[in-house]
């Protein structure tokens, strides 16, 4: 009988975005939770959805990854877009999407300035300080979801796209598994943690954890340090019962272990009112083609013949743009710090711009840079990290990827079951379980 009383709970998430807010908003929700004996901390080193959760593409797809995550999380959103109104508080639609190949002809793009071609060249053949990294591939649609696309003739309202430049277009066509919606990523993180507050939780920003206190034994957590950063002041929280560790690229830093790390990814917001498409593409360039802003400065860039950014039409008069990822630059200590190199974000738009005169013409409302968090193993990415670890009540939430903001409510679902439940109910994510990799 004793196993059956309430035990009072002191959870503390670390990271505020939308797996720590998610999770925050699925704890207050799960019958279990009390608040008169539960008390829920999100501690965020710099504001709510400050980094990736803020500034990613928000697309949801029924056809993204893993699948034991996908289908829960999909059927959630749409569920806490009717709760709460999510088609005006955060963006929720339903959207088409498709991948279109187009061929950017010769004398279709600026030419090099005399300048980039007559440059002294090094012992390498190559003029100086031209060479630029190839363009790299984000990793958002894997050969499951390639395998979904069905041929297609260009939709006649995509009329945001040069037609005349597109030699093949496919559309997820496969009825329920291809269906695709999106939110914007920073209303959805914030309203999540709005909601998760009206129920109790607490949310401290600006608080970032430099420690995560164990017992005497070492087999359970006991405490969480963090720095006050409006004071510069380290507090201490004691009495700890649980800790979730989202917090995303960072979570490497905090536990080990874990091996999640950030992969640096721009991205541009177009101010354009088109029609609701997110659009994969495949652009091939003339050989010599170089960007208008890199031309000017006599600076190549090499990308290998072929580009795929990814162009996504948001409610609201917007465009969201995503491009190649790179690790120029390591992560910084907080999100705040994060660094936008906005030559790539200029490849970006110019890019774009040669299959789509109506953003060519645009305005910019936001250049832009963030960290996706990875989860590594033996030098390259494996599945998000969901539940327990080897230490008694440290939970981990992360290494989601691209897929952070689809993949996050059911996310912060299934951890408000392991922590009130003792296990994960609404969908079987062994293959997940961070003891599987000796965290």
């Amino acid at each position: 009988m004793g196993s059956h009383i309430p035990q009072p709970r002191h959870i503390v998430i670390i990271g505020g975005g939308v797996i720590g807010t998610t999770t925050a908003y699925y704890l207050t929700r799960h019958p279990a939770f009390n608040p008169s004996i539960h008390h829920i901390t999100l501690l965020e080193a710099t504001s709510v959805g400050a980094a990736a959760s803020g500034k990613a593409g928000g697309l949801l797809g029924l056809w993204a990854y893993p699948t034991c995550l996908v289908p829960l999380s999909y059927r959630l959103h749409a569920e806490l877009a009717t709760e709460h109104g999510g088609a005006q508080r955060w963006g929720y639609r339903t959207l088409e999407c498709g991948q279109l190949t187009a061929t950017v002809k010769e004398g279709g793009h600026p030419a090099q300035s005399p300048t980039a071609r007559t440059r002294k060249r090094n012992s390498s053949g190559l003029p100086k300080q031209d060479v630029q990294d190839d363009w790299q591939k984000l990793p958002k649609q894997d050969a499951a979801a390639s395998a979904l696309l069905r041929p297609s003739v260009l939709p006649e309202d995509l009329d945001w796209i040069n037609a005349s430049l597109v030699r093949e277009y496919a559309e997820m066509g496969l009825p329920g598994f291809t269906e695709t919606a999106q939110v914007h990523p920073y209303q959805f993180t914030t309203s999540m943690a709005a909601l998760a507050r009206e129920r109790g939780a607490e949310i401290r920003v600006n608080t970032k954890v430099t420690c995560i206190g164990l017992n005497k034994s070492g087999t359970a957590v006991s405490s969480v340090e963090y720095l006050d950063r409006a004071i510069n002041e380290t507090r201490t929280l004691r009495g700890v019962t649980d800790v979730v560790v989202a917090a995303g690229p960072w979570t490497g830093r905090l536990w080990p272990r874990a091996r999640v790390e950030g992969l640096r990814a721009h991205s541009v917001v177009f101010t354009a009112d088109v029609s609701p498409y997110a659009v994969f593409t495949d652009i091939s360039l003339p050989n010599d083609w170089v960007p208008a802003h890199r031309a000017a400065r006599g600076e190549k860039r090499k990308h290998r013949g072929n580009v795929d950014p990814e162009i996504y039409a948001r409610p609201g008069g917007e465009v969201y743009a995503c491009g190649e990822p790179d690790s120029k630059i390591p992560l910084p200590e907080t999100a705040d710090q994060v660094e936008c190199d906005e030559s790539q974000c200029d490849d970006l738009i110019s890019y774009i711009g040669t299959v789509s005169p109506v953003l060519r013409s645009a305005a910019i409302a936001a250049k832009q840079a963030c960290y996706l968090p990875r989860h590594m193993r033996f030098g390259k990415e494996s599945v998000p990290l969901i539940g327990g670890t080897s230490v008694g009540r440290l939970w981990i939430a992360s290494g989601h990827t691209c897929w952070g903001i689809q993949n996050g409510p059911a996310t912060g679902k299934l951890m408000s079951e392991f922590i009130f439940e003792g296990e994960a109910k609404s969908a079987d994510i062994a293959e997940l379980d961070p003891k599987r990799f000796k965290v």
